[in-house]
């Protein structure tokens, strides 16, 4: 029985009973320590109860994973694969528990709950994939004098152990994609839960282990930064894959010191608007991406820089489209719009639209906050210094500025600190080679918004937005190290 398999029928039937999310140490769910428990944004009731990780559990948590990643190490490629797409098939039977603990732990909408349950689906299913794909190199050293009658050999080996620190935004696909790379390339996980989402975390552990992995290779942590912080320092932890703020992931490389990193930081992603595009495109696809999951994602449309022969078309056209989306209860399918994170980040969206507003900023749709909803803000022309245009809003406001040429919009987008992904319409194939060239970003999306992944594909920013790059097959790069031997002696070429 899974620890919250109790309180999962509630969540499944609607009820707002408490899920009693334990921490999951050396093959044991444990329910134990100080309880933390998370009130729902929208529902203003307790939803879960994470019991929390101190040193000793730690201590107990890192010392299990070393010979876990042994374990885990000794199995064949095509063992850890067909693990990982029973994960995927799991994941598929369990779609409307996953929508749901995200729903009532972070206010997302069912509907985008159902798709990030889907990509958990697709992501365990690329992992085993690559897991098959584990293979290595014949080098030519025959190819150089010195290299005269050796044969070289490559082969790519498991760090050992991973530990993957999770944001509350996306907590089961992120978590997924950590996970499943680590264990499709041979190593065991510690996963530190965001303290936001304990619930939305331990199902996709649960889904794991329920898939076959060893009882040992996956320890789940419960706590704050101070749990992460000592976890990135623990020498037994050989490689960190950490999604967050650009903040928090400066502190995460300091305290993870020379280890293997993967950071995946904040954005402010621009979406450029051509002279030649397809205006009412353009309009729809930012207004229905710039506010789901209520602007919370590191990709999310933040800056819409409209060419300026275009704006009259543009903005009736976007700022329509804003105001028909639906505001209201996650758990409704319908619901386009649910709550943020909580009423803080609700303040700071609010705070930040009326700072932009005082430096003569435009507000044709203004945002109503009602505790951490905000219903979605159109921001117009705001000055360059304001805070909605440098920094991450990271809430439901779309900021939309006018510019002239090329030049002005390349130099706009990468004034920003930030450098995560872009959209760009346009019908010119000139202007999109030349954007992506000249565009400080890791992703360019044409014809399409900035808000858009697919899971196989490599994913991650340049600047501030981070440093490597997450897929499966990428991850996997990350989380083995190459083995090389020399085979003297023995000749390719007779």
């Amino acid at each position: 029985m899974t620890p919250t398999s109790g309180s999962t029928d509630a969540a499944r039937t609607g009820t707002t009973d408490v899920l009693d999310v334990p921490a999951y140490v050396d093959g044991s769910w444990l329910a134990t320590g100080a309880q933390l428990v998370r009130t729902g944004p929208y529902t203003r009731t307790a939803v879960s109860r994470a019991h929390q990780a101190d040193d000793e559990l730690v201590r107990r948590a890192t010392a299990a994973a070393v010979p876990a990643a042994a374990t885990v190490a000794a199995q064949t490629p095509a063992d850890r694969a067909a693990a990982l797409e029973r994960a995927a098939v799991l994941s598929a039977q369990r779609r409307e528990d996953i929508a749901r603990r995200l729903a009532l732990e972070l206010g997302k909408p069912v509907r985008d709950g159902r798709n990030e349950a889907d990509r958990v689906a697709a992501t365990f299913r690329i992992a085993a994939a690559e897991a098959r794909r584990l293979g290595g190199e014949i080098l030519p050293a025959e190819g150089w004098e010195h290299g005269r009658g050796t044969t070289v050999l490559t082969r790519r080996s498991p760090v050992g152990v991973v530990l993957a620190i999770t944001p509350f935004n996306a907590p089961a696909n992120l978590l997924a994609h950590k996970l499943a790379a680590a264990y499709a390339a041979g190593n065991a996980t510690i996963v530190k839960a965001p303290p936001q989402a304990p619930a939305a975390t331990a199902v996709v552990v649960e889904i794991a282990l329920d898939a076959g992995l060893p009882p040992t290779a996956v320890q789940l942590l419960h706590g704050g930064p101070e749990i992460g912080a000592a976890l990135c320092a623990a020498p037994q932890v050989n490689a960190v894959a950490f999604t967050g703020s650009a903040t928090a992931g400066a502190a995460v490389a300091r305290a993870a010191g020379p280890k293997r990193t993967v950071l995946e930081l904040g954005g402010n992603a621009a979406t450029i608007v051509a002279h030649d595009a397809d205006v009412a495109a353009a309009a729809a696809a930012c207004a229905r991406t710039g506010y789901s999951n209520s602007g919370q994602s590191c990709v999310s449309v933040q800056r819409v820089y409209v060419h300026r022969s275009r704006m009259a078309e543009f903005l009736p056209a976007f700022t329509e489209q804003v105001r028909a989306l639906l505001v209201g209860d996650p758990l409704d399918p319908a619901t386009d719009v649910g709550s943020m994170v909580d009423d803080d980040a609700a303040r700071r969206v609010v705070d930040w639209t009326e700072e932009a507003a005082r430096d003569g900023a435009g507000i044709p749709v203004a945002g109503v906050r009602t505790h951490a909803t905000v219903t979605p803000t159109v921001i117009v022309d705001p000055p360059t210094s304001a805070r909605v245009v440098r920094e991450e809003i990271f809430g439901p406001v779309v900021v939309v500025l006018g510019y002239d040429d090329l030049d002005d919009v390349v130099a706009a987008c990468n004034a920003s600190r930030y450098g995560l992904q872009a959209g760009l319409f346009t019908e010119d194939v000139r202007t999109i080679f030349r954007l992506w060239r000249d565009l400080e970003v890791g992703g360019l999306v044409v014809n399409g918004p900035s808000n858009h992944r697919l899971d196989h594909i490599p994913f991650g920013g340049v600047k501030d937005s981070g440093i490597g790059r997450e897929s499966p097959a990428h991850m996997i790069d990350d989380f083995t190290i190459t083995k090389t031997m020399h085979l003297r002696g023995v000749s390719l070429w007779g």
